[in-house]
């Protein structure tokens, strides 16, 4: 059986936004993204594209979307295997090509989690389960590009 989810986000831009209203390019790629009820995002484009680096942009949130998923699915699954996690983290880089005339992509993504457990005998099996977590991570399967893990499990 399956299920759909709806979720929604309002872009607004305006010419004003922003400090700088022109660029060398011609226009702000300042802009706010509003969920309901959630703090809005100010985003922009990356620094490389003539964006606001205090601002956070596209690439950002699509990494961050997948490292958030992947550590859900892998809290997920185990606590299905009855493995206490104790802490995480993930410094994870993506790698996103532009061609000569304009157009990229994500061309991979490696994940680097860190995950603290209590129990030293389930080592082997909280690494395996980097694989299952990818395979439901919901942002992972929406993904065209490889993305590869070099987990580490610490006491």
């Amino acid at each position: 059986m399956t299920s759909n989810h709806i979720f929604k986000a309002l872009v607004n831009w305006n010419l004003s936004e922003g400090e700088t209203t022109k660029t060398s390019r011609g226009f702000s790629r300042n802009h706010s993204v509003k969920i309901t009820n959630k703090a809005d995002l100010k985003v922009s484009a990356a620094k490389a594209f003539h964006g606001d680096e205090a601002c956070y942009n596209p690439e950002d949130l699509l990494l961050s979307a997948l490292v958030s998923c992947h550590m859900m699915s892998y809290l997920y699954v185990c606590a299905q295997h009855k493995i206490e996690v104790l802490a995480y983290s993930d410094e994870a880089e993506a790698v996103l090509e532009v061609e000569s005339s304009g157009k990229g992509s994500f061309k991979s993504v490696v994940l680097n989690p860190v995950v603290r457990i209590k129990d030293a005998s389930q080592k082997e099996l909280a690494l395996r389960l980097h694989e299952k977590a990818n395979k439901l991570c919901f942002i992972a399967n929406s993904c065209n590009f490889p993305i590869s893990h070099r987990a580490e499990v610490v006491f």
